[in-house]
Formats: C-alpha cells, structure tokens, sequence
C-alpha cells in the first residue's frame, strides 16, 4: 500500500461493503473513487461530471471523519435530492485526502 493511499469503506447501492485503498495524490474526490473502483453501474454516479448539479453521487457519512465544509451549490443541490438525510454529501465534493484515513460512507439509492 502507498503512504499516499487511505482505507475508506464504500458500501454500494446493494448494501455490500467495500474496503479500498483510495489514492490521495491524484486530486481523486469520492465520486471518482466509487466510478473507478466500478462500485456503481456506469451512468449512474457523477452523471454531471462532478460539478454538484445533479445529486447521483449523493452518500450517507457514516463515521464521524472530519470532511470540508459544505459549501452553497453542494446544499442547493441536495435540498432539491431524494433520499436525503443528515448525514448526506455529494461525493464529488469530497476530495480524497490523508485527513478521510477510516473514512465509512453508503451511497444513497439511484434517484
């Protein structure tokens, strides 16, 4: 495993949990980490291409991991999503870093 990696769990749309070593140096954000680890069918996650204008990468936070502020288009964005809950952010704005080491999320259902 490279120092620059972190584990972080996904678990999919089918409640299966996903343990991965997600890179940190390539300015990867969770919605790419889930699109190339083939964790969601193509076409059904980052639909916009990770510009927080449709909510197909939306997931439930579930460790108390320390995550950037959430910033305005994020919250308009997921003000107008299904499935939403406390704990939902887009994953294209998260962006992989050393800091989300433990990092335990579930991706919201297909909208």
């Amino acid at each position: 495993m490279d120092t620059q990696d972190i584990s972080i769990t996904i678990i999919d749309r089918d409640g299966v949990a996903h343990q991965i070593d997600a890179p940190t140096d390539m300015a990867m954000n969770l919605m790419e980490v889930v699109r190339s680890f083939e964790l969601a069918p193509e076409g059904t996650i980052g639909v916009c291409g990770g510009m927080a204008m449709c909510a197909s990468c939306q997931c439930y936070i579930l460790s108390d991991t320390e995550l950037p502020e959430m910033q305005d288009d994020e919250e308009a964005m997921l003000s107008e999503a299904f499935y939403v809950k406390d704990n939902s952010r887009l994953g294209c704005q998260i962006p992989m870093t050393p800091e989300l080491e433990g990092l335990h999320v579930e991706l919201a259902p297909e909208s």
